[in-house]
Parts: structure tokens; C-alpha cells; sequence
């Protein structure tokens, strides 16, 4: 019987470990999984480690953090070298992901990494250090498995895992009567992110910018989409001073997102997301000025959408930092919505970049992987 450590970081590396988690069971129901992470791995059936709490701190981290994460990192390490382990998988989460491994690795685990370490964007000495450390790489980019391995690591591409989080279509117009919205009005979408600083900085920004497209058309829609990470109580702080009216809809961005005629989105995986079900987007990213340029130091890539990164080409506009502001982000909706021929441009190449990213199944061919070299 196979025994399985999955350790992931945040939120989304919880979703994608419990993912991963019951398509191991599927194939093979007696496995024993065991991992680190919260309630959706927890569901998927996986025993979390007990007395480890969150493995990620985003942005700069205060001393209560730094010190809640060496704990963290301790306790871990200890668990490595004494339990038994068929393998040991790693799920995004680099910063303190890759240190384990290496303490994984010399405890003598199988160590596999489940959606990699983006050196592509930055820190590309890493590889370096993963390929000492790590068995096999399961990726879910397509550019990334040849990357890999050219430095001599073991790399397979399995797809992007949102092509299973996303239904293949949408019945728009059901969902557009669901959300109140009326015959062919125009919706704008706007997604702030899941953590609550970026949402901080970036919904006030998003609704300057949906007041002024309001004064230019006032039959325009918006419609809020409200990460289940984000309460319902920032989201009201936030609109509090708004002149536009907003819905707040929690926990359903594929649903807006498929509603939706255009999209004001933060830099990260949701631009991957609409892109898949493909209305187009305008990226935004805010952070403090020692974030900002502790990562312009730090970033080898011209893009950060991941859209962009996947087409090779700038497709979506992306407005960052001095760039991210109401006005900027109204003048570039107000294109695309009155741009027929660029708007369409725009679905045409996400398109391209859905049919980049694979087929749906990821989690099931990476657990395959995973089974297949505890079974050798």
C-alpha cells in the first residue's frame, strides 16, 4: 500500500493538492495519503500532519509570521526524516517548498514537485537546486517541460489543472438572468484577487474605473467577484463611497467570468482562467513601491500575465504599478468595448492560449506518475 505526502502552501495549492488527492484514490483506493494543507485536502481524504498550520506568508513577512513558519519548517523537516514515505509530493509554494524537498531528498523519500517553481520568471538559479533535489517534475505549463529538462531533470507536462476547474461551456445568457442582468446590457466583471491586501489596492481602483465608464453609459453592469478567501464585510467597506452600483457575487468568478463582456482582472491564474473560458481581460497589479521593485530586480520575463507569458507575446493589456490606475483601466475597457476588431482579436488569441494548455485531466495523469514510480 502506498504512503503519500502532499504538502502545499496557500489556498490554491490546497485546492490543486486535493484535486491530485482523489485522483491518486481513484486509481488506487487503499493508498494512504497523508499531507499538509486545509479543509479541501482534508474532504479529498487526506490525514493532515498534525501540528502544522499554513505553509505560506505572502509579500513581506512581520516577526509573528517568520517565526510561526520556522516552526512550521521544523516540525515538517522532523516528520521527513522519521516517517517511512512511498513518496513525497511538493505543490507549488517555492520558498519554503524547495527546502523541504531537501530535507525530503535526504531522508531518502521519492521527491516529485506538482506545479513547479516559476524560474522562468525569476530566481532561475533554483534550478540548480532542483535538480539536486527533486526526482521528477510534473508541470503544468507547456513551455516548461522543455526547460526542465535541458538542465537534466526529469519533467513531464500534463496539462493545465483549471481546464478541470472550468466547465468546457457556459449557458451565458441562463446565467446572465440568474445575475439580473437584463437582454444585451453590457457586463464588466471585476475580479480583485483572493488576499486581502491586493484586494485593498485594487477594487477601490476597479470601481473609480467602473464609475467612469457609468457616466459614459449608465446602462453598463458590474458585477463583483468575491473570492471565498475575501469577506463579505471588505468587500462592503470598500464600495462603501462608490457612486456605481455593484453586485457582489461570492464565490463564483468562472460563473462571472462567463457572464461577463470584459474583465478587469488582478495578475495571477484568474487571467489563465478567463482565458480559458475566454472573454477578454485587462490585467492589473498594485503592491507597495519595496514589493514592486524587490520583484522588477527579481523578474527575467517582459509580461506577468501568465496569459501573456503562455501566448509569447503581449495579448492582454497589462497595467502595473504607476500604470494601475482608475482612469488607465476605464481608457482600456473603453477600447476593447468600442474596438470591435480588437476585441475580437482578443478572444481569437485566447483561444490559442486555451488550446495551449492541454486537456482536461491534469490531476489524473499526474497521479498516474506519482503511482507508477511507487509501484517501480
Amino acid at each position: 500500500m502506498p504512503r503519500i505526502l502532499i504538502i502545499t502552501g496557500e489556498t490554491s495549492g490546497d485546492l490543486h493538492g486535493a484535486s491530485l488527492a482523489r485522483a491518486i484514490r481513484t486509481l488506487r483506493p487503499d493508498v494512504e495519503l497523508l499531507g499538509v494543507g486545509g479543509g479541501k485536502m482534508k474532504a479529498a481524504g487526506v490525514r493532515l500532519v498534525r501540528g502544522i498550520e499554513r505553509l505560506d506568508a505572502m509579500g513581506m513577512v512581520g516577526l509573528a509570521q517568520l517565526r510561526a513558519a520556522v516552526c512550521t519548517y521544523r516540525t515538517l523537516a522532523r516528520f521527513l526524516r522519521e516517517n517511512p514515505l512511498d513518496a513525497v509530493v511538493f505543490i507549488d509554494n517555492p520558498g519554503l517548498n524547495l527546502r523541504l524537498a531537501r530535507t525530503a531528498k535526504k531522508a531518502g523519500h521519492r521527491v516529485f514537485y506538482y506545479i513547479a517553481p516559476q524560474i522562468w520568471a525569476w530566481h532561475g538559479s533554483r534550478i540548480r537546486l532542483i535538480a539536486r533535489v527533486v526526482d521528477h517534475m510534473i508541470v503544468i505549463l507547456p513551455f516548461e517541460e522543455a526547460l526542465y529538462r535541458r538542465a537534466g531533470i526529469r519533467c513531464d507536462f500534463v496539462g493545465h489543472p483549471l481546464l478541470d476547474a472550468v466547465a468546457p461551456s457556459y449557458d451565458r445568457a441562463e446565467l446572465r438572468k440568474r445575475f439580473g442582468v437584463e437582454g444585451a446590457t453590457r457586463v464588466i466583471g471585476l475580479l480583485p484577487g483572493s488576499r486581502e491586501k491586493e484586494v485593498r489596492a485594487l477594487l477601490p481602483m476597479m470601481l473609480e474605473a467602473a464609475a467612469r465608464l457609468a457616466r459614459e453609459d449608465a446602462g453598463i453592469q458590474f458585477l463583483v467577484a468575491q473570492a471565498s478567501s475575501i469577506s463579505a464585510e471588505l468587500i462592503e467597506e470598500l464600495s462603501a463611497g462608490t457612486t456605481v452600483k455593484v453586485k457582489t457575487l461570492p464565490d463564483q468568478p468562472n460563473e462571472v467570468m462567463a457572464a461577463s463582456d470584459l474583465l478587469l482582472v488582478a495578475s495571477g491564474t484568474a487571467t489563465l482562467q478567463a482565458a480559458v473560458i475566454g472573454t477578454p481581460i485587462v490585467l492589473v497589479y498594485h503592491a507597495s513601491w519595496l514589493t514592486y521593485w524587490i520583484a522588477r530586480w527579481l523578474i527575467t520575463v517582459d509580461c506577468i500575465g501568465l496569459v501573456n507569458i503562455v501566448a509569447g507575446r503581449r495579448i492582454i493589456p497589462e497595467l502595473i504599478q504607476q500604470d494601475a490606475t482608475g482612469e488607465r483601466l476605464a481608457g482600456e475597457a473603453r477600447r476593447l468595448l468600442h474596438d470591435q476588431a480588437a476585441y475580437n482579436e482578443m478572444r481569437a488569441a485566447l483561444r490559442i492560449v486555451r488550446e495551449q494548455l492541454g486537456e482536461p485531466g491534469a490531476s489524473r495523469r499526474a497521479a498516474e506518475l506519482i503511482l507508477a514510480e511507487c509501484a517501480a
